[in-house]
């Protein structure tokens, strides 16, 4: 069960790569992020941490 829902999170984490804008890239300044922007990183690191464990 475990590798099924580790290549879930892996194939998910590219589809964000793909979908999601990166802020890193936009320098965006989190002390002036959006709480949508903020929600989308934390969205984000969720889904990263789980496919790299």
């Amino acid at each position: 069960m475990r590798p099924m829902k580790h290549n879930f999170f892996k194939l998910l984490a590219k589809l964000n790569k793909l979908v999601l804008p990166s802020y890193s890239k936009q320098e965006l300044d989190l002390s002036k992020a959006s709480k949508f922007q903020m929600a989308l990183i934390g969205w984000r690191v969720f889904v990263t941490k789980r496919a790299l464990d």
